[in-house]
């Protein structure tokens, strides 16, 4: 009997092939079994991809127990962390320098970044944490690199106005695309199982101030995913100011400023949740066994009244500010 495999499935074994680490190995094969059509036809190939996967995970085991650093592994630190996409000399590096306190290494060749450089971004009252990566090109990818992206809240795509922007389109989205990283109508965040697999994206166009005016209209024609673009010049400053608005409304988070009863709401250190969060999620941020004792709270922000009381389930709006009781 003919397997007669989906496209779904040739995509994730076209994943599994390009896949540099078994972390990547185990995410695609799990993506094969899921697409797999269910029929005797399969049988054999199901149980194939079983044992392998059996293995890759026997091998991930034996790997953590070993005492190997992973460079590509970056904490995630701040109010979200941001990582970098792009080809050799897209402006990367200059875009973290400009934002951030980090040490990347600044230059006119490729590849002058060889490691994760982590810095921190200052936005108003809260820090985001930017990530300068490697570069990649259609034939090279760092080993292990996959996993920074997978890990993060929000990829950046950087793209240099002033070079060849088709190729460093294809290239950037090649890479996402063959390995499920782009949320999607096909791809969610993450799978049955919990792995986290695709996440939303965004394009920063770097030098516009030596470009075409027309150039950023083609690049937008040329992409056929609703990404956000925001132009910048790192050497004139231009659009930095714009670009850190924009992490901060991709990131999908709120702050808010906690009151503790009869004293003045701490304004300099926002607690920062998911937009959508309750008042019992801001209880539980500050902590969970304490949570279970919260009896009341009042909201000092958005379409209350200063000081109303409100319910456990109230949705909490950026720059609220809250005074929780607690039995």
């Amino acid at each position: 009997m003919p397997a007669n495999l989906t496209p779904e499935y040739f995509k994730a074994e076209q994943w599994y092939r390009t896949a540099g680490t078994n972390e990547e190995k185990i995410l695609a094969v799990e993506r094969m079994l899921a697409v797999m059509p269910k029929h005797k036809g399969t049988d054999h190939l199901k149980a194939d991809l079983r044992r392998k996967l059996s293995k890759l995970k026997d091998a991930a085991q034996q790997k953590s127990k070993s005492s190997t650093v992973d460079v590509f592994h970056i904490p995630g630190t701040g109010s979200g962390q941001i990582v970098l996409l792009g080809t050799p000399n897209c402006g990367k590096s200059s875009i973290v320098a400009a934002l951030t306190n980090a040490r990347v290494n600044v230059a006119d060749f490729p590849f002058a970044t060889a490691a994760p450089a982590p810095g921190m971004m200052q936005f108003e009252d809260v820090q985001i944490q930017l990530v300068d990566m490697p570069p990649i090109t259609a034939d090279y990818i760092a080993p292990g690199q996959v996993g920074t992206y997978r890990h993060c809240d929000l990829i950046a795509v950087v793209v240099d106005l002033s070079g060849d922007v088709k190729d460093q389109l294809r290239v950037c989205l090649d890479f996402l695309e063959a390995r499920n990283l782009l949320i999607d109508t096909e791809n969610a965040a993450a799978d049955d199982r919990g792995n986290i697999l695709a996440k939303k994206a965004m394009c920063i166009c770097t030098k516009f101030d030596i470009s075409r005016l027309s150039t950023l209209e083609k690049l937008k024609k040329l992409c056929k995913y609703e990404f956000e673009f925001v132009q910048v010049s790192t050497k004139t400053g231009a659009g930095m100011d714009t670009l850190a608005e924009t992490f901060f409304r991709l990131l999908h988070i709120i702050r808010i400023y906690a009151k503790p009863p009869g004293k003045k709401p701490d304004m300099d250190e926002p607690f920062t949740l998911p937009a959508g969060s309750t008042v019992m999620d801001m209880a539980t941020a500050i902590h969970r066994q304490l949570a279970e004792r919260l009896k009341s709270a009042r909201i000092w922000g958005k379409g209350v009244r200063p000081g109303q009381n409100v319910q456990k389930n109230h949705v909490l709006n950026d720059k609220d500010i809250i005074e929780l009781h607690f039995a």
